[in-house]
């Protein structure tokens, strides 16, 4: 919308409402710079640097209207991990065999922790599968699984990087905790260090163009997708995603349609990742019609008429957090 903040960091999902400057020649900036992306490597994502992606700065005179300090030092921060990479091979240094590697601790630990989206923090940081889950990360070279394994493989692993990420004391709230949680952050997956916004930009959305990865990783955000009790399954893998999407998609708590006003009020993830949604089918509406559970509804959606609201994010965290781990066993 014309009145859309910009977002300083190649966070768009992360970076909340209030930042406070606002593109003057764009109808959504999000970061200040222009990305554009290079075909897909072998094993489906491409590089996160300055020659392989012809990341160009606009300038801030030219661009953006600096209102705040936080818009700033956004800025700045953009410009200072611009050109950080991201890996495209892995080097192990204990690794598994290609078919040693399971994500059933981790599938464990969600069946236990996490209820209806509620994330149980301190019983998650008490449990050692946990633990032993994000080592074998490290020990794993996601090139030798299939396409749809390795999609699997990396929904599950930005949902367990993003929940350490709060036992490690980090808030995607803003404005330093966003950059921390989502930017600074860094996890090992297969002898190499990534962080939560280059496995989500450069992995998963530019190596796989799959928009319903985004009702599938969640950033422990009240207004994120609820966090499946469960791990994805490359086997599984279409079924799971249908399945986030529809619950995201008809939760009225994140997305609603007034049919007497013809208007859909949606998540704001609809507008950050617009592009993603319009290139699949057309525009976000026809996306959303998809999946809506309403017939008449849909077919509405999927006709022209309805304008978009998009619903404010609520960036507090989907759980108990983790300082209450003294509590581990009792219910709230």
């Amino acid at each position: 919308m014309s009145d859309d903040p910009v977002n300083p960091a190649n966070t768009a999902r992360h970076v909340p409402h209030e930042m406070g400057c606002k593109p003057l020649n764009y109808r959504r900036l999000p970061d200040g710079i222009e990305r554009h992306q290079a075909g897909s490597q072998k094993n489906g994502y491409s590089p996160s640097n300055c020659a392989h992606n012809a990341i160009t700065w606009h300038g801030a005179a030219a661009r953006l209207r600096v209102c705040s300090l936080g818009s700033i030092m956004g800025a700045i921060a953009m410009v200072l991990v611009a050109c950080a990479q991201v890996p495209t091979t892995f080097e192990p240094t204990n690794p598994l065999s290609k078919n040693a590697f399971s994500a059933d601790d981790f599938d464990n630990v969600l069946r236990e922790h996490v209820h209806d989206g509620r994330v149980h923090y301190p019983a998650v940081q008490a449990d050692q599968r946990f633990r032993l889950y994000l080592d074998l990360l490290d020990r794993v070279d996601p090139n030798q699984m299939s396409r749809e394994d390795q999609l699997a493989f990396w929904i599950n692993a930005y949902n367990a990087f993003a929940v350490k990420g709060i036992l490690d004391g980090l808030t995607p709230s803003p404005y330093v905790g966003w950059f921390r949680y989502f930017k600074s952050r860094e996890y090992r997956v297969g002898g190499r260090r990534l962080t939560l916004s280059g496995l989500e930009h450069e992995i998963l959305r530019a190596g796989f163009h799959e928009p319903r990865i985004h009702f599938a990783i969640v950033c422990a955000s009240r207004s994120c997708p609820a966090l499946r009790s469960s791990v994805y399954r490359g086997a599984h893998l279409n079924e799971q995603l249908d399945e986030a999407a529809r619950a995201f998609i008809n939760d009225p708590s994140r997305n609603r349609v007034d049919r007497t006003r013809k208007v859909a009020q949606l998540s704001k993830i609809f507008d950050w990742f617009e592009e993603d949604f319009s290139g699949a089918v057309g525009s976000v509406l026809a996306y959303v019609a998809r999946y809506v559970d309403d017939p008449e509804v849909a077919k509405e959606l999927a006709q022209p008429g309805y304008r978009i609201e998009y619903l404010e994010y609520d960036w507090s965290l989907n759980g108990i957090p983790p300082k209450e781990v003294a509590r581990v066993g009792t219910s709230r």
